[in-house]
Formats: C-alpha cells, structure tokens, sequence
C-alpha cells in the first residue's frame, strides 16, 4: 500500500470478517475514502435480491441502473431487494453499515454486469460509510470467480433526455399507457384520465390570488367554508414553528397575525390538491415521506427565496407553492400505473445511486416531473409552477420561468446533502447559484435554518398528513 492509501486509511480498518476473507483469496485491495473513488464507470453498486427460492448478489456500474425484470428474466426467477429490515439484520451480523459488493460474504448466487471486468480497476463499498476497496483487474476477476456475468444493467447515458417542448408530455403519457397498461387504463386516459377537476376550494382560493381586489376577509370566507381547511389553518398559526404571540382564536386571527394572505393560499391550494388523490400504500424503502419531502422543500424555497436580492427575487407566494407541488406527479403516476407503481418503487429501492425520475423514464417513457407539470397545465394552474415541476431536475435549464425550476432544484440538492429525499445527492453548479444571485453559503445557510426547525416542521407535516386524509 504507497503512502497515500496509508494516510487516508488512518483510523479506518475492515472489519476482521472482511478482512479474513479476502487474505484467504489472496486478494489485495487498498482502502480508499470514498470521496477519492474513480468515475461512476469504476465503482461498484451492490444490491442483494431475493425470491422464495433465496438471495442473488447483483453488482453493476454506478452508471447503470440495475433492471429487475432483466434480471428476472436471465435467472427464471421473480427477485425483488432483499426487505430493509432484513438487510439491516444481515449487515449488524458482519458488523457492516452498508452493503459490500463482495461475493466471498454471501453464501448465495452473483451475477455482475460484464463490463466491470473491463475496467483496469475497480472500487467497492467496503461495508464502512465513507470507505471504499479498490480492487485491480486481477483481484476483481478472482473475486467473481464463481459468479456468472451477464448483461442486465442499462446504461444511464442511454435514457431519453426531458423532451424540450412540454406539449411532447400528453404524447408520452399517452405512449406510456398504451405500452404498459390494458385497453381499460387507455380509455381512461383518452377520458382526461378521470382525473378530478381542481377541487371547488382551490378553484375559489386560486381566483382570489389572481384578484387584485381581493381582501383578507374574502380569504377568511372561503377558508371557512371548508372545515378541515379552516381547522388546518389555525393548527398551522398556533403552531410552534410559527411560535406566534397569544392563543389563535379564529381563520381571521390566523390569517392576519401569523401567516399572512399569500401563505394561506398556497396552503389552501396543496391541501385541495393533496386531497384529491390519495397517498399510494407502497412506498420505496428509506425514501422520505411526501409530506416531509413537500413542506421540507416549500420551507427551504422560502427560505432561499428570501436570501435573494429583493430585485432579483421571483414570486414567493408561487415559488412555496411550486415547493409544496413538486412530487405532485408521483401521487398521479400512482394513481396512472397501479400495476407499475410497485415495480417502479422495487426499482427505486434496487437502484439507490439513480434519480427516481430516470428510473421512471427507463420503465414507462414518462416521469413524475412531466406528468404533474401536465396536470397544472390542464387544471390551469399558474405557469411558474408547472414550468418548475417539469425542469425540477434539469440543474442547466434557463428557459422561460427558470428561476422558478432552479429554485425547486436547488432545494432538493440541499436536502439530499442532509440527508432528506431518495436518490443520490445531486451537483449545484456555479452557473445555477449565479442565475439565481445567491452564493452557496447563503444558500447552505437558509437550508440550515430550516432544518433546524425540524421538530417544529414535523408538527406542521403531521398536521398536513392528517389535514390531506379528510374530506
């Protein structure tokens, strides 16, 4: 090991297991931090699957997505990743915080994508955060010695880019649907879907938005006809995340004292709006709750917002909305694809290293980000909203309404830096934060904020939970 390797793995060790394993191989590997590791091409993902039948040690490229039913089909098996639950028991046994991509711990089936052997070397997660093995070409090849090569993984650089023209998303809804579903789901579709039209509250709160003329007490009326919006309302003001003064007595009182007229509508609009389709039961594993990734990233958009030069800075009021409505779309993928809803969230757990939305594109031609950002469109919400939905992960869009889509993004990249969201964490260019005249540490600085607040943003999202199941 030269003297690099030595200093970076200073108080760093693999566990006497691992260790053990590979010197009985007589397989030489140097300990890396996992921040040095080579390109996506050169590290390893691990996912371990399993069926009634037992457990497969998948291994690809980090610049593939690894595809089940590929998988499924190569070995006449109906392998889905092994449960968290079980995972995480597997792991404390060997002592282990992640899942290793080595063959030697597993007494079970290993297939690897065949162009890893391709590589002069290649790096592996080691089992410890933040530590990786790189391995030579040789040590790899006697590492999956015993294990089957084959090609089941898609490159990543192969998925469709964002059509640039949102009229192409209806058509590729449209595509999706006569691909994946039954004659029933195409007519449904042909019939808008029946998606509901936008709901009466939101219908009325999103006139009065639009209303120069409208007051404080046309809001205060429109809220009070919808009990659970009202009651949602003053559970908001009274909450310790607002910590306003005095015992909130009324709509009017919560309206005028604490929240102010913009926030109530944007509130009013995402509870209207989340109450129209329901949270599906399945879920991907280790992903954020829709509600906690909504008010997190409403709350973080607010707070960049804020940070912006007053001349520079786009709406607030449309900018917390387009950050309560960002992941609209995985509620209707749900409601669109039942029957993929499940392989897609399978997907999403197999392949942690990849943006859901990619994955999304891999299996229906579609993504959440088209399908939601279609939906504003048809229910006739604000522009700035549904351009941000659809360029939320596009980190180099500078179209019309940009600052709207590159303020969405930038709040989910500073989420997944701390550890809120699914997928890998995503890159802030200096071009973005430029667009948007604000410096990296403001930015940091107006996420920090928020999350420290995090006890008192959790009231807030269980009391939008429990808001959005009534009615």
């Amino acid at each position: 090991m030269n003297n690099l390797a030595a200093t970076e793995t200073a108080g760093a060790s693999l566990p006497d297991l691992l260790e053990k394993l590979l010197q009985q191989q007589g397989i030489a590997y140097q300990m890396r931090q996992a921040s040095h590791a080579g390109p996506a091409s050169r590290q390893v993902q691990a996912c371990l699957l399993c069926d009634s039948i037992g457990t497969v040690l998948a291994l690809i490229p980090k610049d593939h997505l690894l595809d089940l039913k590929r998988v499924s089909e190569l070995l006449g098996r109906d392998l889905e990743p092994v449960r968290d639950v079980q995972l995480q028991r597997i792991l404390a046994k060997h002592q282990l915080n992640q899942l290793p991509g080595l063959p030697i711990l597993f007494n079970s089936p290993c297939i690897f994508e065949q162009s890893l052997l391709q590589q002069p070397s290649i790096w592996l997660d080691s089992g410890l955060e933040g530590w990786c093995l790189e391995v030579a070409q040789a040590e790899a090849s006697m590492l999956v010695a015993k294990a089957s090569s084959a090609r089941f993984a898609v490159p990543l650089d192969t998925l469709e880019n964002l059509p640039a023209d949102p009229d192409q998303d209806r058509q590729d809804i449209s595509h999706a649907v006569k691909n994946f579903t039954a004659l029933r789901m195409r007519q449904r579709l042909e019939e808008t879907i029946e998606i509901p039209p936008l709901p009466e509250t939101a219908q009325k709160v999103m006139k009065l938005r639009v209303d120069p003329e409208s007051t404080l007490e046309d809001l205060t009326d429109v809220v009070e006809t919808d009990p659970s919006l009202a009651a949602q309302v003053v559970s908001w003001a009274s909450s310790p995340f607002y910590a306003a003064p005095g015992k909130i007595r009324s709509v009017e009182d919560a309206i005028s004292r604490v929240l102010g007229f913009d926030l109530v509508i944007n509130l009013a609009v995402g509870l209207a709006l989340g109450k129209t389709f329901s949270l599906p039961k399945d879920a991907p594993e280790r992903s954020t709750r829709y509600w906690e990734q909504a008010i997190y990233t409403a709350a973080v958009i607010e707070g960049l917002a804020k940070a912006i030069p007053r001349h520079h800075r786009p709406e607030l009021g449309l900018n917390y909305l387009a950050g309560l409505l960002h992941n609209f779309g995985y509620l209707v993928l749900a409601y669109i694809f039942p029957p993929y809803f499940k392989l897609i969230c399978r997907h999403i757990e197999a392949n942690p290293h990849v943006p859901p939305h990619l994955i999304e594109q891999h299996l229906l031609g579609v993504t959440r980000d088209q399908i939601g950002s279609w939906l504003m469109r048809y229910w006739d919400m604000p522009a700035e909203v549904a351009t941000a939905i659809r360029y939320q992960h596009d980190a180099n869009y500078t179209g019309n309404l940009h600052q709207y889509a590159n303020l969405v993004y930038l709040a989910l990249a500073l989420l997944r830096e701390r550890g809120i969201g699914s997928g890998p964490e995503m890159e802030i260019p200096d071009d973005l934060l430029n667009r948007l005249h604000i410096t990296a540490q403001d930015a940091a600085t107006a996420a920090d904020k928020v999350l420290d607040a995090r006890d008192a943003l959790r009231v807030l999202v269980n009391e939008y939970q429990h808001g959005s199941k009534k009615g």
